[in-house]
Protein backbone atom coordinates (compact mmCIF):
# COMPACT_ATOMS: atom_id res chain seq x y z
CA UNK A 1 0.00 0.00 0.00
CA UNK A 2 1.28 3.48 -1.05
CA UNK A 3 2.00 5.80 1.90
CA UNK A 4 -0.40 8.26 0.67
CA UNK A 5 -3.72 7.51 -0.62
CA UNK A 6 -5.81 9.38 -2.39
CA UNK A 7 -9.88 10.17 -0.85
CA UNK A 8 -12.15 8.20 -3.30
CA UNK A 9 -14.15 10.60 -5.84
CA UNK A 10 -11.21 12.47 -6.53
CA UNK A 11 -10.35 11.93 -9.73
CA UNK A 12 -7.51 14.95 -10.13
CA UNK A 13 -3.95 14.00 -10.87
CA UNK A 14 -2.50 14.54 -8.66
CA UNK A 15 -5.03 14.36 -5.45
CA UNK A 16 -4.55 17.13 -3.22
CA UNK A 17 -6.65 15.13 -0.82
CA UNK A 18 -4.82 12.57 0.92
CA UNK A 19 -4.72 9.47 3.91
CA UNK A 20 -1.21 9.24 5.26
CA UNK A 21 -1.33 5.02 5.45
CA UNK A 22 1.21 5.13 7.77
CA UNK A 23 -0.42 7.33 10.50
CA UNK A 24 -1.05 5.75 14.18
CA UNK A 25 -4.18 3.64 13.69
CA UNK A 26 -5.84 5.14 16.70
CA UNK A 27 -5.23 8.66 14.52
CA UNK A 28 -7.08 6.96 11.18
CA UNK A 29 -9.83 5.67 13.41
CA UNK A 30 -10.29 8.96 15.40
CA UNK A 31 -10.72 10.73 11.71
CA UNK A 32 -13.17 7.81 10.25
CA UNK A 33 -15.10 8.03 13.47
CA UNK A 34 -15.54 11.65 13.46
CA UNK A 35 -17.03 11.58 9.95
CA UNK A 36 -19.07 8.60 10.23
CA UNK A 37 -20.53 10.23 13.64
CA UNK A 38 -20.61 13.48 12.17
CA UNK A 39 -23.42 11.81 9.31
CA UNK A 40 -25.35 9.95 11.24
CA UNK A 41 -25.85 13.15 13.70
CA UNK A 42 -26.95 15.00 11.10
CA UNK A 43 -29.51 11.85 9.64
CA UNK A 44 -30.77 11.54 13.19
CA UNK A 45 -31.69 15.25 13.23
CA UNK A 46 -33.62 14.66 10.02
CA UNK A 47 -35.42 11.53 10.74
CA UNK A 48 -36.56 12.65 14.23
CA UNK A 49 -38.05 16.11 12.99
CA UNK A 50 -41.81 16.19 12.90
CA UNK A 51 -41.82 18.05 8.99
CA UNK A 52 -39.18 18.13 6.83
CA UNK A 53 -40.46 20.45 3.60
CA UNK A 54 -38.45 19.97 1.19
CA UNK A 55 -38.38 19.53 -2.77
CA UNK A 56 -36.36 16.88 -4.40
CA UNK A 57 -33.27 18.65 -5.71
CA UNK A 58 -32.57 19.86 -2.18
CA UNK A 59 -32.62 16.08 -0.62
CA UNK A 60 -30.77 15.60 -3.80
CA UNK A 61 -27.79 17.79 -3.19
CA UNK A 62 -28.23 17.03 0.45
CA UNK A 63 -27.59 13.37 0.44
CA UNK A 64 -24.73 14.06 -1.95
CA UNK A 65 -23.03 16.68 0.45
CA UNK A 66 -23.58 14.43 3.09
CA UNK A 67 -21.58 11.24 0.95
CA UNK A 68 -18.94 13.23 1.15
CA UNK A 69 -17.70 12.65 4.61
CA UNK A 70 -18.94 9.29 4.89
CA UNK A 71 -17.09 8.28 1.68
CA UNK A 72 -13.77 9.67 3.70
CA UNK A 73 -14.77 7.83 6.94
CA UNK A 74 -14.84 4.26 4.49
CA UNK A 75 -11.88 5.45 2.65
CA UNK A 76 -10.18 5.88 6.47
CA UNK A 77 -11.61 2.36 7.82
CA UNK A 78 -10.38 0.84 4.36
CA UNK A 79 -6.89 1.94 5.58
CA UNK A 80 -7.39 0.64 9.12
CA UNK A 81 -9.03 -3.08 7.97
CA UNK A 82 -5.48 -3.56 5.49
CA UNK A 83 -2.99 -2.71 8.50
CA UNK A 84 -5.05 -5.29 10.65
CA UNK A 85 -5.17 -7.63 8.40
CA UNK A 86 -0.75 -6.93 7.29
CA UNK A 87 -0.52 -6.87 10.83
CA UNK A 88 -2.15 -10.35 11.90
CA UNK A 89 -0.36 -11.99 8.91
CA UNK A 90 3.28 -11.25 10.13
Amino acid sequence: MDRDMPLTGIDLIPASLLIDTQDPLDVLHAMSDYRIRTVTQVLENIAFRAEIGCDTVVLSDFSKLLAIPLRDGCDLMDVIGRRLRALAAE
